[in-house]
C-alpha cells in the first residue's frame, strides 16, 4: 500500500508542487511541532498552526454552517493577513488552513499566498470558483492545497448546502484542479444523509482514481443559528466513521486525515491540546472555528506571540475543557463555554450576536471521546506521526478528571456545575 501511494505521488502530480509540500509543510510542520514542544517545556504556549477564516462571504447556504455567510461581507485585509501569518512564521509555523465563508470569494486571496511563499496553505472550499485560470496561478505559486468539501449525492448535496446544482459545480472545480495536477484533496462533513454514501470504500476507491491524493472526514456538529440535530450522527456512528478511517488508512493508497484522535485511538481536541487556534473574519482570537467567542483579537496592539501565551481566556479554556472531557466540548458541555465567556467577558464574535442562545440551545451529546471503545490506528506510518506531531502534548494527563466527565449518552440533562478554578 505504501508503495502504491508513493507511487501516486510521484506520477500523478507536479514534481514541484510535490517537493513545495514536502519541505514547507512536511519538515517545515515537523519543525514547527518540535519548537511547539520545546514552548511549552519553558511553560510558554503558542499554536503550531494557524487556521485563519479570511472571509465571511460564501455562495452556499449549508446546513449547520456557524458562519454570518448572508451578513454583510467582512475580510482579513491582506496586510493584516500577511502581518498575522509573518508573526507566526517568526514562531517556526509553516502551516495555515484557510478557511471562510468561501475563501476564494476574497479577491486578495492569490496575493496573501504570493506573499508567503516560504509556508503552506490548506483552502477549505466548495470549489465552484476554481477556474483554469484560479488553478494555473495555484500551480504556479506551489504552495497551496485546495481542500474541496463534498457533502454526498446529487440529492443529498444540494439539500445539505441550500442550492440545486452544487455537486456539478464542485466536481467541476475539484476536475480543474486535478486537471492542473494540484495536490489536491476533499472533505466531508459526515452525517446521517451521507454516512451511506462517502464512508465506503467505493467512493474512496473514486477518488483515488480521480487522482485526489487526500480526504478528510469531518464529523457535522449541529451549531449555528440553523443546527439540524436530527443530521448529527449518533455514537455507534462516530465509532464506525473512526474505524473506516483507520481501516483505509492500512489499506489505501491515499492519504486519510482526522483530527480527533492520537496513534492508540484515544480521542483529543486540537484546540484543546493547543495544537490549533483560530482567527476569524473580523480577527477575533477564537479556540476554533465552531467556537465564536474572544477576547483577543490579531488588531490588538501587542505582539500575537505575546497575545497566545497571556491570554488568560484561551488558557483556561484549553485546561479546563481538557478537565471535563477528551471530545468537543461544544458538542458535550456548551455550559462550559457559556460559563467562561462570562468569566472573561469574553465578546460574541458573530454579526448575528446570539451565539450564548444557540449554545444554549444545544442539546449535549457525544463526540469523539468513546470511552471504552478506542480504536488505535492500524498503520505503522500513521502511529508513528501521530506519537511526533499529533498527540495531547501532556494535556489531558495533566488536566483530565473522569471523575468530572458527564457523559451525555447517560446523563438526560445537561451538566449545570458552577465553573471550576483552573489552576496554573
Amino acid at each position: 500500500m505504501y508503495l502504491r501511494l508513493a507511487r501516486r505521488f510521484l506520477f500523478e502530480t507536479d514534481k514541484r508542487l510535490l517537493w513545495k509540500a514536502a519541505w514547507t509543510l512536511g519538515l517545515g510542520g515537523l519543525i514547527s511541532v518540535h519548537k511547539h514542544k520545546r514552548r511549552l517545556k519553558r511553560g510558554e504556549f503558542f499554536p503550531p498552526f494557524l487556521y485563519l477564516s479570511v472571509i465571511n462571504s460564501c455562495n452556499l447556504r449549508c446546513q449547520g454552517c456557524w458562519v454570518d455567510v448572508a451578513a454583510k461581507q467582512h475580510k482579513i485585509e491582506v496586510e493584516a493577513a500577511n502581518k498575522t501569518i509573518a508573526e507566526a512564521k517568526a514562531m517556526g509555523n509553516r502551516f495555515f488552513g484557510i478557511l471562510g465563508g468561501e475563501p476564494f470569494m476574497h479577491k486578495d486571496l492569490m496575493k496573501i499566498f504570493a506573499a508567503n511563499p516560504d509556508v503552506y496553505f490548506q483552502v477549505f472550499t466548495n470549489g465552484h470558483f476554481i477556474t483554469d485560470e484560479v488553478a494555473a496561478e495555484l500551480r504556479r505559486l506551489g504552495n497551496v492545497t485546495p481542500l474541496i468539501s463534498v457533502e454526498g449525492s446529487e440529492i443529498i448535496s444540494d439539500t445539505r448546502r441550500g442550492r440545486e446544482g452544487v455537486l456539478n459545480q464542485t466536481m467541476q472545480g475539484l476536475e480543474t484542479a486535478l486537471r492542473h495536477k494540484l495536490l489536491v484533496g476533499v472533505c466531508t462533513s459526515v452525517c446521517k444523509s451521507n454516512i451511506d454514501d462517502l464512508v465506503r470504500n467505493q467512493w474512496v476507491d473514486r477518488l483515488i482514481e480521480m487522482g485526489v491524493m487526500y480526504c478528510w472526514y469531518h464529523i457535522y456538529r449541529p451549531v449555528g443559528p440553523e443546527p439540524n440535530q436530527a443530521l448529527a450522527l449518533s455514537s455507534e456512528e462516530q465509532r464506525r466513521v473512526r474505524q473506516f478511517v483507520v481501516d483505509t488508512r492500512a489499506t489505501k493508497p491515499i492519504i486519510v486525515i482526522d483530527a480527533y484522535h492520537d496513534d492508540a485511538g484515544n480521542a483529543l481536541c486540537p484546540a484543546v491540546t493547543g495544537f490549533t487556534h483560530h482567527v476569524g473574519p473580523w480577527g477575533d482570537i477564537e479556540p476554533c472555528p465552531v467556537i465564536q467567542l474572544a477576547t483577543e483579537s490579531i488588531h490588538d496592539d501587542r505582539p500575537l506571540a505575546e497575545t497566545m501565551n497571556q491570554s488568560e481566556f484561551l488558557r483556561d479554556f484549553r485546561e479546563l475543557t481538557a478537565k471535563h472531557t477528551r471530545g468537543c466540548v461544544i458538542m458535550e458541555r456548551p455550559d462550559l463555554l457559556i460559563q467562561l465567556a462570562e468569566k472573561h467577558g469574553a465578546r460574541d464574535t458573530t454579526a448575528r450576536k446570539a451565539v450564548i442562545q444557540e449554545l444554549e440551545n444545544i442539546t449535549p451529546r457525544r463526540s469523539q471521546y468513546q470511552p471504552g471503545d478506542e480504536i488505535p490506528e492500524r498503520s505503522f506510518v500513521y502511529r508513528w506521526a501521530k506519537k511526533y506531531a499529533f498527540n495531547d502534548f501532556g494535556t489531558y494527563g495533566k488536566h483530565f478528571d473522569v471523575s468530572q466527565y458527564d457523559d451525555p449518552d447517560q446523563s438526560p440533562e445537561p451538566a449545570k456545575n458552577s465553573l471550576p478554578v483552573v489552576t496554573r
